[in-house]
C-alpha cells in the first residue's frame, strides 16, 4: 500500500537517519522531481506566492554606489570599527579575563571581514590578524546568512565564530558612510581597562630602581638630523712651520652626534705629505688635557667598592648615583662654532674663517645670527713679473718663434682648428673671397696686368695669381704663393706679434701692399659680394644700416641740394637712374668718403628688380616627367599632408613647409626646380 508523500518531508531506506527539511520543498527539472531550496525563486526570477527572499549581499542605495557594481563602486574602501573582546584566563591567579583590543575591517566591494589585533609591545600573547578576511556567518539559528553593513553599528555587538566582539568606535570616514546609507548612529562607548595591565602598571610606577641608569636618548637627534653636516673654512697658523704659511682646513661638525672631522687642503707642490683627515670624526674636547687620560678613566657609569679589601679580600660594588670622581667633559657644540671664533684642537688653535650656505641658513634660523661676514687670512700674492718675450730672430715663422719661449720642450703652433673647420670648403660654399686687381704703378707696362686675389677664410692666407694676356711679354700664372703676409710699415725683430692681412681689410675700391707690390682692388665675383652682405656685421662696408647712418650725417645738412641733383639727373622723371651717374653723385655729395664698395652696396640696395618671366606650364612639364621616370606615386598621401597643415584653410602655405613637405616624402627633383616651383 503506498503512502501519499506530505510536503517538507523526506522518506528513504534507512528511517533512522531521515531528517525534517523545513527549508525546502519539491520541484521538478527536466521532468525530474528534486528537492529544492526554500529560497530558490520561480520563473524569471520572480518570487513565489508567500516567498520573502533574504538577500545574500548588503544593499547599497543607488545614490551612495552611483549605480556601479559593489566590486567597482566600493573598490578599495573598507570600513574600520574599534572594538574589544573579554579572554578568560582559568589557568592564571593573577587575572580572571583580559580585555583585548582590536581593529574590525568590513570591505565594502565584497562584504568581507577582517580582524586584527595590535601588537603590544611585551604582551606574550601572539597577536596580529585574529579573523582572516572572508565572509563571516550569521550566528545560529541564521548559519545560512553572513553578515552585512545592516549589522554594524557604535555600541553594538557582533558574534564571531562563539566570539563577542564589543563595536565602541569607528572613524570619520566610516560615520560618514553610514550617515550617508541612513544608520543612525549610536554614542561612542567606553572600553574597559584590564585589570591585569592596569595592576602591572601600578606595580612599574610605585618601584624605585636600586640602580638607576641615566637614559640618554640620542634616537631623535639622529633621526632629525641626519646626513646634516655644518661645514667651516678655518685657518692653522703653524708656529713649528719655517715659512710661517697658513694651512687651510675645512671642519665638518654633524648634527646627527655632534662630533667633529678636519680635513687639510693640501695645496700641489706644497712638499707636504697628503693624509686622509687632520683629526678623525669624534666629540672633540674643548679644554685638551695636558696629558692623555688612562684608558678607563672616563666612563659613563661610577662603581664604588663598599668594603675595599677588608672582608676576604671580596668587594662589594655598587654604582655611584651621585658620580663621585668621575671626569666631566665639555665638548664644542654647534653653538660655540661662528665666524672669527678660536678653537682649540688638542692644542692647535685654528681660526674659523668662512662657511657654506646650509651653514649659514641653519644658524641663521636656529640662533638668528645675520652676520656672516668671512676673516681674510690670505696674504695677497706677490705680484707677478711680466714674462718678456725675446724679439724675433728672423728664423722661421714668428708663431714657431714664440713657441720655442713657452716651454722648455718647443712644440709646434696650434691653428684654430674650429674656424678651419667652419669656413673649409664645403659642397657649393668655399669660403673665398676673389677680388680682380691691378698694379698701382707709373711703369706702362705693368698698368694693364691683372691680377686675381683669393682670401681663403679658412687659415686667412691670400694667394695671388695673374691672369695671362696675350702679346703683353709677360707670363701669367701665381704670383704669390699661398700664405698669410704682413701689413706693411711693421718692424721685423720686435717681441710683439705682427698685424696680418684679415678678410676685412679687402674689398672693391681698397689698396693693399703684399711684399712690395701695391695692388688696387676693382672688382669682385658675385659669391664674394653676396658673402660680404650676408655677413654684413662683420664687413661694415657691406652694412647698409651702416652705410645709410654715414650718408646721413653727410648728406642731411644740404637734403635740397641733393634732391635737385637727383632731379637734374632724371629729367624724364622716370625714377630711374643708370649706376654710373648715380655713381658720380654719390662721389660728389660724398666728397670722396665713401668707398667703392659702400657705393657699390648702396646701388644694389636700390636697384630695379628684374621681374623674369617662368613659363609655368613648362615647369610642370619638367617635374611630372621626373616624377614619371621615378615611379612616384604618393599623391593622395602628399595632398593629405598638405591639406592638414593648412590649418586656416586658406589654400596656401609657407615655402619653407612646403619644402620641408616635399623632401619628406623624398621627391624626386632637383633642389632648383622644387625652389623655382614653390616660388613661382
Amino acid at each position: 500500500m503506498a503512502l501519499p508523500l506530505l510536503p517538507g518531508f523526506s522518506l528513504g531506506r534507512n528511517p533512522g537517519k531521515e531528517k525534517f527539511h523545513k527549508s525546502q520543498h519539491w520541484g521538478y527539472c527536466n521532468n525530474v522531481a528534486m528537492l529544492l531550496a526554500e529560497d530558490k525563486p520561480g520563473i524569471g526570477g520572480e518570487p513565489l506566492t508567500g516567498q520573502k527572499l533574504k538577500p545574500k549581499f548588503s544593499v547599497f542605495p543607488a545614490e551612495v554606489g552611483c549605480g556601479a557594481p559593489a566590486w567597482l563602486a566600493f573598490d578599495k574602501q573598507v570600513l574600520s570599527f574599534d572594538a574589544y573582546f573579554e579572554e578568560e584566563m582559568p589557568d592564571k591567579d593573577q587575572e580572571l579575563y583580559r580585555i583585548r583590543h582590536c581593529k574590525i575591517y568590513f570591505y565594502l566591494e565584497d562584504d568581507t571581514i577582517q580582524v586584527v589585533e595590535p601588537q603590544v609591545k611585551n604582551s606574550g600573547i601572539i597577536q596580529g590578524t585574529i579573523v582572516r578576511r572572508h565572509r563571516i556567518p550569521l550566528p545560529s539559528p541564521n548559519e545560512d546568512q553572513f553578515y552585512t553593513i545592516d549589522h554594524f553599528n557604535i555600541n553594538t555587538e557582533v558574534t564571531f565564530y562563539a566570539r563577542r566582539y564589543k563595536i565602541i568606535d569607528c572613524d570619520r570616514f566610516t560615520k560618514n558612510f553610514l550617515r550617508k546609507m541612513g544608520f543612525k548612529l549610536n554614542p561612542p562607548g567606553n572600553c574597559p581597562d584590564d585589570p591585569y595591565t592596569k595592576e602591572r602598571q601600578m606595580i612599574l610606577d610605585s618601584m624605585n630602581p636600586l640602580r638607576p641608569y641615566e637614559r640618554i636618548d640620542t634616537l631623535k637627534q639622529f633621526l632629525e638630523h641626519d646626513g646634516h653636516v655644518l661645514r667651516f673654512y678655518c685657518v692653522w697658523d703653524d708656529p713649528e712651520s719655517p715659512f710661517h704659511d697658513p694651512r687651510k682646513l675645512i671642519l665638518h661638525y654633524y648634527l646627527s652626534d655632534d662630533t667633529i672631522d678636519i680635513k687639510e687642503i693640501i695645496p700641489v707642490n706644497s712638499g707636504r705629505d697628503v693624509v686622509p683627515l687632520f683629526l678623525r670624526r669624534d666629540k672633540l674636547p674643548k679644554h685638551a688635557p695636558t696629558g692623555l687620560y688612562q684608558p678607563g678613566t672616563i666612563t659613563s657609569r661610577t662603581v664604588l667598592n663598599v668594603f675595599g679589601n677588608s672582608v676576604g679580600n671580596r668587594g662589594r660594588y655598587i654604582l655611584d648615583n651621585r658620580k663621585t670622581g668621575a671626569v666631566h667633559q665639555e665638548f664644542y657644540r654647534d653653538s660655540d662654532l661662528k665666524i672669527g671664533a678660536v678653537i682649540n684642537v688638542w692644542g692647535r688653535k685654528l681660526m674659523l674663517c668662512d662657511c657654506d650656505e646650509f651653514t649659514k641658513d641653519y644658524y641663521r634660523t636656529k640662533y638668528g645670527i645675520e652676520d656672516f661676514t668671512p676673516v681674510s687670512y690670505e696674504v695677497p700674492p706677490c705680484p707677478r713679473a711680466e714674462k718678456s718675450i725675446p724679439p724675433y730672430t728672423g728664423f722661421g715663422s714668428e708663431e714657431d718663434s714664440l713657441c720655442s719661449c713657452m716651454s722648455l720642450v718647443p712644440k709646434p703652433p696650434q691653428k684654430d682648428f674650429k674656424k678651419f673647420m667652419e669656413k673649409d670648403r664645403y659642397g657649393l660654399e668655399s669660403n673665398t673671397l676673389r677680388f680682380l686687381a691691378k698694379l698701382v704703378t707709373d711703369r706702362p707696362i705693368d698698368k694693364d696686368r691683372k691680377f686675381i686675389i683669393c682670401y681663403f677664410l679658412s687659415d686667412d692666407t691670400v694667394s695671388v695669381f695673374e691672369r695671362r694676356q696675350r702679346n703683353t711679354g709677360i707670363l701669367g700664372g701665381k704670383f704669390l704663393e699661398k700664405r698669410r703676409i704682413k701689413k706693411p710699415g711693421q718692424e721685423l725683430f720686435k717681441s710683439e706679434p705682427s698685424e696680418y692681412f684679415n678678410a676685412q681689410d679687402l674689398f672693391i675700391g681698397a689698396r693693399v701692399c703684399f711684399h712690395g707690390h701695391n695692388f688696387l682692388l676693382v672688382d669682385a665675383d658675385e659669391y664674394t659680394i653676396n658673402y660680404m652682405e650676408k655677413h654684413a656685421n662683420e664687413f661694415a662696408v657691406a652694412d647698409i644700416d651702416f652705410i645709410f647712418k654715414k650718408l646721413k650725417n653727410i648728406a642731411e645738412p644740404r637734403s635740397r641740394e641733393i634732391r635737385q641733383v637727383f632731379a637734374a639727373a632724371d629729367p624724364q622723371n622716370t625714377k630711374v637712374i643708370e649706376y654710373d651717374p648715380f655713381r658720380n653723385l654719390i662721389v660728389s655729395i660724398t666728397d670722396g668718403a665713401f668707398s667703392e664698395h659702400e657705393i657699390m652696396t648702396l646701388g644694389r640696395h636700390y636697384k630695379e628688380k628684374e621681374e623674369c618671366q617662368m613659363d609655368h606650364h613648362f615647369l610642370l612639364a619638367k617635374a611630372q616627367e621626373r616624377l614619371k621616370k621615378n615611379s612616384f606615386e604618393n599623391f593622395e598621401q602628399l595632398s593629405a599632408v598638405l591639406l592638414y597643415n593648412d590649418r586656416e584653410k586658406c589654400g596656401v602655405l609657407p615655402y619653407e613647409t612646403c619644402r620641408t613637405i616635399c623632401k619628406s616624402f623624398k621627391l624626386p627633383l632637383s633642389d632648383d626646380l622644387l625652389q623655382t616651383i614653390l616660388t613661382t
